[in-house]
């Protein structure tokens, strides 16, 4: 488990796939916004015809007993490390307490078939205009959470942090092994500026140059990297660096190197029983999806993408095999997982 929960993927990400499938009153602002990628915001005297528009999702003002809960389908089913209910700029309608439940169902029911809830976060205070954080000890995975909010209000967003388990059964032989939507996850870089590295196994393509990573200005003679921890450890045959947008900030120049390890911290790890190449330094040209074959002569648990001196980089895509094991224990924590 991550020292930092909250750098692990949000698993409800709209990006991921995420949707809110469910919501029993969404009269002033609309269930979708809780799981919008981007932080909420809000500006003053913006007023529809049903009042003030908010970047979020609220409820109407109750007059009977009662609570409003909206239901989250997970983008990547996953083991929950913590829950984020964010209620960014409400400040006198947001709910006094929430609490988050969780459930695990095959196949895509819909919302009234869901079962078997269990609660992760029990009925807890919020706070007004903050990111209430949450951790979650449950080790099951789950596909679907249904916040409650007691007794009503408006949530901006809600985040629900933790480990992608992928189902083995729908992994094909060679799938991207560095892809965050497949439990791949970076577990360290040089420098994130203007954009933090995990958009670089992030799914689909980058629309735009802001949706990729991207360094500071270097004004020394080292170089910028980042560490992926693959979804399982296995050969990479193929291997995407794709500069998309980046025009006048491409790095000139990139590299990957593998390693297998049982730690995230590689610091200090190299030569011949350490790092080894799978991409010599090769040039670049910006804005451009580049393929290589890879020619590794081994499997690697974690891949370093070096780039010179800095720059931006909108997707890593690393296609490859899980070795036998790999697969075998992805198939025996999806079945050990399950509630």
């Amino acid at each position: 488990m991550s020292a930092d929960w909250t750098r692990l993927p949000d698993l409800a990400a709209r990006s991921l796939g995420g949707s809110v499938v469910y919501a029993n009153d969404e009269f002033f602002a609309a269930r979708d916004n809780l799981v919008t990628d981007a932080a909420p915001s809000f500006e003053a005297q913006t007023f529809g015809p049903k009042g003030q528009v908010y970047d979020g999702w609220e409820t109407r003002r109750r007059r009977e007993p009662g609570e409003d809960h909206a239901i989250v389908r997970l983008g990547a089913p996953g083991i929950v490390r913590g829950v984020v209910v964010d209620t960014s700029f409400f400040t006198g309608n947001y709910p006094p307490y929430a609490s988050v439940e969780a459930c695990a169902v095959a196949g895509y029911p819909a919302p009234e078939e869901l079962s078997g809830w269990i609660t992760v976060v029990p009925r807890s205070p919020l706070h007004g205009d903050s990111r209430n954080a949450f951790v979650v000890t449950d080790p099951h995975r789950f596909t679907h959470v249904r916040l409650t909010i007691y007794p009503d209000g408006g949530v901006a967003r809600l985040r629900v942090h933790g480990d992608v388990v992928p189902d083995p059964e729908l992994l094909p032989a060679v799938l991207d092994l560095a892809a965050m939507e497949h439990g791949g996850l970076v577990v360290a870089c040089s420098n994130m500026f203007y954009g933090p590295p995990h958009r670089l196994i992030a799914p689909g393509l980058a629309r735009v140059m802001g949706e990729g990573w991207e360094t500071a200005r270097r004004r020394d003679d080292a170089n910028d990297w980042a560490v992926v921890r693959l979804a399982a450890p296995g050969r990479v045959h193929l291997a995407e660096l794709d500069t998309s947008h980046f025009k006048g900030n491409a790095p000139g120049a990139a590299s990957l190197r593998g390693i297998v390890s049982d730690v995230d911290d590689l610091d200090g790890l190299d030569g011949a029983d350490g790092w080894f190449d799978m991409l010599p330094c090769t040039r670049l040209q910006p804005d451009t999806r580049h393929r290589f074959r890879i020619d590794a002569d081994r499997p690697a648990t974690h891949v370093r993408l070096d780039i010179f001196p800095d720059g931006g980089m909108a997707r890593l895509r690393l296609y490859g095999e899980p070795t036998p094991t790999a697969r075998a224990a992805l198939t025996h924590r999806w079945h050990t997982t399950t509630p």
